[in-house]
């Protein structure tokens, strides 16, 4: 656990240079907009330990899996998001000395990432080996009002000196991926142009063929008065620069306002890239620094309106709650249906960028809730238009008649995972997208989003469970053998619990919307059965029979549900027992002594008792969390948040609250000592469900909201919003009391602590404990 940055509502703050985290800092002080990102890297040089990252939405290559064996149906590549462009750079001379901070004496640095106006800002003064001193400040963002638009102002001071500088504005597109075998480049030139204070790289992926035009521009001040500069331009493959050079007098000060365009042929026509990239940066660079900063700003705010938590009297909570939902804000903003969220987002290159079924299982709850329909609607749209590549995988693993598995991790649908026991085992992904498509319905009541889009994934997933089980004549009953459930801690088991568990919901689910189809969508329903090829009457059956005669591990003694098959085999030592030198066990034990041992990853069990709560009484939840807890070592990034809304919900405030910090200050304290490698975007989700299905008790039951809010004793208050179907909400929780502002122009009626409670438009409503 690391804990060198300053505590803030509003920001995040390292004051005072710390290179031996600098890979942490770069990905807690990233940026995006929904298109683009990257992380926080130094725009001057920087010859210290740095991983240089800038990535564009949806642009990736398919890099060719390197295994020492092959199976069939084994993914042919491994999806890569791709280093783009470093359009931040600007390398700095002063008398002949180049800046860079590995080199200098630093006497003052500060870095600071404003959550709530989305920049990133960075002040530090530093000395030359013989003495002279400088002071430089920056800042920087990515537009979220024109997404593919940068902008840097960055600004040098002599502070004992009188100084001669060069000055270089580049664009670096001859940039590499860390993760690339044989260390292989995944750009090609294809345009470069480079003239005065304005110059332009296009470059194409090679294999996928995405092609990006990055453009640069910029002027520059010497104190108040903007300067004729005289101008060296350098082209090299990939590369472009423009030097200049200024003499400044002790104290004066040099500002250099850069624009930068990354478009991309995603958006625009190839033929045109180039074209519409020009267009783009010089509008941006006519509007100026500050008019692009204040609509960046005023968008920002529209944001945190619909989205922000505020909590009182905890500083270290209210930081991370606030780091999660800007993350969250910044890497989807779902106006493309054709993206969804890779787990580091636009902060690294692990885990591909690709798109895991985190999404549905943890970041679908945070759009519905913030954002209008149609953005959580888009990341259904994405799995729909997916479904024939889910169908083409099922195919490839011996699946037929229009089964279909989801991939474990995607770009364009087809799987690119490279572990064979998640891409053939980790089949519970399929119930995560049958879920979130109950969620989406649930919350918002678009039950037309059955008629088609839904129902034909429903079936699709529906017939991969019924030919993924198989009927135990021992058991008399139908088994699910060779899995790997959430708890990614345990390969290759029998009956892992949860992915039983969420095949016969999704059976029942189906079978119930398929009644659905037939009473209000008959000829829809007809055309789905034809284009589908759909045996009602056989495959029915089937299903409900399948249904009726699951096997569940279950121990009677205990009466607890197992996670799999032999589990009791195993030594139940609590994770406590583990020394803590040997945490994280994933980066300390052998792969043979974790599986094992009884640790586990993240909730698996309680996975499922979460997504159907309503379905145990509180007694049973609360004896399944005091066993599988103790067991957990929460080293999956999604664990703490689900045994944080699960100890919420049974009556464990402080161990709720404890697990609360863990989820929330993931990254900004490295608990699992892997920020280096990126931030966990979608965890982030998990983060803000902790606070309002935790702590606020949300719940949407029988098509009605209910609240059963706790106030952890921490916190002086918390405040949170959600939109509920064209009702947008304000709740406040405090001591004895709640606030409930309706700020709709329609009444709502809801439930807190199961009582009914009816807002009336733009009022608020005051609930005393007591009355309830």
């Amino acid at each position: 656990m690391k804990d060198y940055l300053i505590n803030d509502e509003w920001k995040i703050i390292e004051e005072g240079f710390h290179p031996e985290y600098n890979r942490i800092s770069e990905s807690i002080f990233s940026l995006g907009n929904g298109r683009q990102g990257g992380r926080g890297n130094f725009e001057e040089h920087y010859s210290g330990d740095s991983l240089q990252g800038n990535y564009i939405a949806g642009i990736y290559y398919p890099d060719k899996t390197l295994v020492g064996w092959w199976k069939n149906g084994y993914p042919e590549y491994f999806a890569k998001v791709l280093n783009a462009a470093n359009w931040i750079g600007i390398d700095i001379t002063i008398n002949g000395e180049r800046l860079d901070l590995a080199k200098m004496k630093i006497s003052s640095f500060r870095r600071e990432l404003n959550m709530k106006e989305g920049t990133l800002c960075r002040q530090f003064t530093a000395s030359f080996k013989n003495g002279k001193t400088i002071e430089v400040s920056v800042i920087r963002f990515l537009s979220i009002v024109r997404p593919e638009i940068g902008a840097v102002r960055y600004c040098v001071k002599p502070l004992n000196f009188d100084a001669e500088i060069v000055a270089t504005p580049y664009l670096d597109f001859d940039v590499v991926n860390e993760d690339s075998n044989y260390d292989e480049k995944f750009w090609e030139g294809d345009y470069i142009e480079n003239l005065g204070n304005e110059g332009y790289v296009s470059a194409y992926t090679k294999k996928t063929g995405f092609l990006i035009c990055s453009g640069m521009k910029f002027n520059t001040l010497n104190g108040n008065e903007e300067q004729v500069l005289c101008i060296k331009n350098d082209c090299q493959e990939k590369f472009i620069g423009s030097s200049f050079k200024i003499g400044l007098k002790q104290a004066q000060e040099l500002t250099i306002y850069k624009y930068a365009v990354n478009a991309s042929s995603e958006y625009f026509r190839k033929p045109e890239l180039v074209d519409k990239a020009k267009k783009l940066l010089n509008k941006a660079f006519e509007a100026g620094f500050d008019k692009l900063l204040k609509e960046h700003r005023l968008a920002w705010n529209r944001k945190w309106k619909t989205s922000d938590i505020v909590i009182e009297g905890d500083v270290a909570a209210q930081q991370g709650i606030r780091f999660a939902i800007f993350q969250l804000n910044q890497t989807y903003t779902g106006d493309d249906e054709r993206l969804n969220i890779g787990p580091k987002g636009f902060t690294g290159e692990k885990y591909g960028g690709s798109t895991y079924w985190d999404t549905e299982a943890f970041c679908l709850p945070f759009y519905l809730s913030t954002s209008g329909p149609l953005v959580a609607r888009n990341l259904l749209m994405y799995r729909y238009k997916h479904l024939p590549k889910a169908i083409e995988n099922a195919c490839k693993l011996g699946f037929n008649t229009g089964a279909a598995l989801y991939p474990m991790v995607t770009m364009n649908g087809e799987e690119c995972h490279n572990e064979w026991e998640i891409t053939f085992e980790e089949v519970h992904r399929n119930g995560a997208i049958a879920y979130a498509i109950y969620e989406y319905i649930n919350y918002t009541g678009d039950k037309d989003y059955l008629a088609p889009f839904g129902i034909e994934v429903l079936l699709g997933i529906s017939r991969f469970w019924s030919q993924r089980v198989n009927w135990s004549e021992q058991k008399q009953a139908y088994v699910m053998l060779g899995v790997t459930g959430p708890n990614e801690y345990e390969n290759n088991v029998h009956n892992n619990w949860h992915t039983n568990n969420i095949a016969v919901w999704t059976l029942k689910y189906t079978l119930e919307s398929i009644q659905w189809m037939k009473e209000l969508h008959p000829s829809e329903w007809l055309a789905v059965t034809e284009k589908t090829r759909f045996n009602d009457e056989a495959e029915t059956n089937m299903w409900r029979h399948i249904i009726g005669k699951m096997y569940f591990p279950w121990d009677e003694e205990r009466k607890i549900i197992l996670q799999q098959d032999g589990f009791l085999d195993k030594e139940l030592e609590p994770a406590s027992a583990i020394n803590p030198a040997e945490r994280p066990i994933s980066q300390h034990w052998s792969w043979d002594r974790i599986l094992r041992s009884p640790y586990i990853k993240q909730a698996d069990v309680l996975q499922s008792l979460y997504l159907f709560e309503d379905q145990y009484d509180k007694t049973f939840i609360s004896r399944h969390f005091d066993f599988y807890e103790p067991l957990t070592v929460h080293e999956s990034s999604l664990s703490s948040c689900i045994h944080t809304i699960l100890a919420a919900s049974v009556g464990k405030p402080e161990k709720a609250y404890s697990l609360y910090l863990r989820t929330a200050r993931l990254d900004l304290n490295d608990y699992n000592n892997d920020t280096c490698e990126g931030l966990h975007i979608t965890s982030m989700g998990g983060t803000w469900m902790s606070v309002v299905k935790g702590f606020g008790g949300i719940r949407v039951l029988g098509n009605a909201l209910h609240l059963n809010p706790i106030l952890p004793a921490n916190w002086k208050s918390y405040c949170f919003r959600v939109n509920f179907r064209g009702n947008h909400l304000q709740v406040k929780v405090m001591p004895r009391t709640i606030e409930i502002t309706n700020h709709s122009d329609g009444d709502l009626s809801l439930f807190v602590y199961a009582k009914s409670v009816t807002l009336l438009k733009n009022k608020t409503s005051v609930i005393h404990y007591s009355n309830i």
